[in-house]
């Protein structure tokens, strides 16, 4: 789970309800009553209909409440059906301007928060938005129904005080500039929803129950396993409203959903829908054609952006004893031949991902500062000690560098760390051999897997590939039930308490939390807690970047790929869109978003 938001401090130390925006660095790009973001069109034509295929892995949905741990929503329903207090824009990073919320106000000392509603919000019902019901969610969201992410995200929230029906104050236990936007960004939801008789059911379970969000759409008709469509409302309070103008275009937007990759480039093709974002570089580069590309109906567009580039990594699980001791971890990395995969398999597509925040502020290079060395000191005991020298760069085996170079380095760090050939297999102490699982819920998946299983193979590794029913694969991560696999961390500009849940102790031992590779190390909570108290931006960096070192080094991830352009084929003669793309859009949130049906 991830938010969009990360938070600031205005620094007003007068009570004003002035504030229209909250920029965590610096001053918010819109000034107040600014028109609308720039850009949308704000006279975009409202009406038709997009059509969308689902973006989640997940074959079918069967629920409606998007927030519980058990089952799975739809696509996009938390997006077009909750508002929040604040909303960003897609092209600045680190600021919400007011949605439900008209002014925000941050105390002096940054122990509060305090938003006053908009007289107009509504939610579908047709009532007024009220503290309470903000209240209401901030309690429910962080209650024991929902996952433990929330908890972990909101741990520095002291509570939430209603102050009058359209005021409320969030208080924080330390001064922390993100904490704002973080409450900010929360999904806001009436209080009626999921009761029954007059009494509230327990929140897990609030399953088929509509939803009474305040957002731009509603549930519209549904076949479960097959699409579900949101319906634009007409009565939208917000339409008008400086943050959503010229968004929110389309008077339907229908979600299909197919068993598989094949099928849904299949239906592409056939028309099925309008719109698809491909994440294989062998299928944008062979498949995507046909009929309909031929004759200019179906268009490709490869659109550039900013984001950061994430984190995406064989993810190595400690808590499997095999997988303990960084060196191996190590020797596991350096059988990974990124350099050939890109060339064979991906077209040449992709960059190699390093370290946690590439394409961002936080991106870390060289060697410590005096600043990050003050930081790390004190913890030199909990951190690999090649983490106070250059930061990592992932092995390559092009150029001067080989694979066979690579592996001859694995071997030793393995034998380092106790392992050696012995009765024809690579064995530890107790004569055990190397034999790891890679998990993934695709079968395709073997097709990048196997290059590396050839190479481990050649150090004594087996390494072998199991694909299991995604519903497997969810229940087994949540239990930490795995030796390896994939994941696609997105990148953030301003990091903060989120890290707590991907790499804290705490979490570490919580079910279904972020923590995969079962990171538990002092040092990495401190780092995360020196992100998140920073009062300036001079002082966020060198936590970042100690922790990015830290983790790095620890070989807890294997850094995979990332790619700096969002590949989207779309039917050009059903949508419209704006001349350009803002260059912090997630892809498929900017054509939902901003995009019209053409008349």
């Amino acid at each position: 789970m991830r938010f969009w938001l990360t938070f600031l401090c205005l620094g007003c130390a007068a009570p004003a309800w002035a504030a229209h925006a909250y920029a965590l660095w610096g001053e918010p790009r819109y000034a107040a009553g600014f028109s609308h973001f720039e850009y949308v069109n704000p006279d975009a034509p409202k009406g038709g209909e997009l059509r969308l295929v689902s973006n989640l892995r997940t074959s079918t949905f069967d629920k409606y409440n998007p927030f519980t741990i058990k089952g799975n929503a739809p696509a996009y329903l938390s997006t077009l059906m909750f508002d929040s207090l604040l909303v960003g824009a897609m092209d600045e990073t680190a600021t919400g301007y007011g949605l439900l919320a008209e002014d925000i106000e941050v105390a002096a000392d940054g122990l509060s928060v305090v938003f006053r509603l908009r007289p107009g919000a509504r939610f579908h019902n047709g009532k007024p938005v009220l503290a309470q019901d903000v209240k209401h969610s901030f309690d429910t969201l962080i209650g024991p129904h929902t996952s433990p992410a929330y908890k972990t995200l909101l741990i520095e929230v002291a509570g939430v005080d209603v102050l009058d029906d359209r005021t409320v104050r969030y208080r924080f236990k330390q001064p922390n500039r993100e904490l704002p936007l973080t409450v900010g960004g929360l999904p806001v939801f009436s209080r009626d929803w999921g009761v029954e008789n007059g009494k509230a059911k327990p929140f897990n379970e609030v399953v088929t129950d509509v939803p009474i969000g305040s957002g731009p759409y509603k549930i519209g008709p549904v076949r479960f396993g097959k699409d579900i469509t949101y319906v634009r409302d007409p009565n939208y309070w917000a339409r008008d409203l400086n943050v959503r103008k010229g968004t929110a275009n389309f008077d339907q937007v229908l979600v299909k959903i197919y068993k598989d990759n094949t099928a849904r480039l299949e239906a592409l093709k056939a028309g099925e829908f309008d719109l698809m974002r491909f994440f294989s570089a062998g299928d944008w580069a062979r498949r995507v054609t046909g009929k309909k590309f031929n004759s200019g109906e179906l268009v490709k567009g490869e659109f550039r952006h900013k984001l950061p580039s994430g984190f995406q990594s064989y993810v190595l699980n400690t808590r499997r004893p095999m997988l303990q001791d960084a060196r191996v971890r190590e020797a596991l990395g350096l059988a990974v031949d990124y350099e050939w995969m890109n060339r064979q398999l991906f077209y040449g597509a992709y960059q190699r991902v390093n370290g946690l925040f590439g394409n961002t502020a936080c991106e870390t290079r060289g060697v410590p500062g005096p600043q990050e060395l003050a930081l790390m000191e004190p913890y030199r005991k909990h951190i690999p000690a090649a983490a106070f020298g250059p930061m990592t760069v992932p092995p390559r085996t092009d150029g001067d560098s080989s694979l066979r170079a690579n592996l001859r380095r694995a071997q030793a760090l393995l034998k380092e760390a106790g392992w050696e050939v012995r009765d024809g297999a690579l064995r530890n102490a107790k004569g055990e051999p190397m034999v790891l699982e890679y998990m993934d819920s695709n079968d395709g998946g073997v097709r990048t897997i196997t290059p590396w299983m050839r190479a481990l193979e050649k150090i004594g590794v087996t390494l072998k590939f199991r694909a299991v029913d995604f519903a497997l694969y969810q229940q087994r991560l949540q239990k930490f039930d795995f030796d390896i696999t994939s994941m696609a961390y997105q990148g953030t500009n301003n990091p903060g308490q989120e890290f707590a849940d991907m790499f804290g102790s705490a979490a570490a031992d919580t079910e279904d939390s972020g923590n995969f590779p079962g990171v538990k190390n002092p040092a990495v909570d401190a780092m995360v807690k020196a992100m998140t108290s920073a009062k300036t931006e001079a002082e966020l960096l060198p936590a970042c970047h100690a922790l990015e070192r830290i983790i790095a080094h620890s070989h807890y991830l294997i850094p995979q790929w990332t790619a700096g352009t969002h590949r989207m084929a779309y039917n050009a003669w059903r949508l419209d869109k704006p001349p350009t793309m803002p260059p912090y859009s997630t892809g498929e949130g900017w054509v939902i978003d901003t995009w019209w049906a053409r008349k």
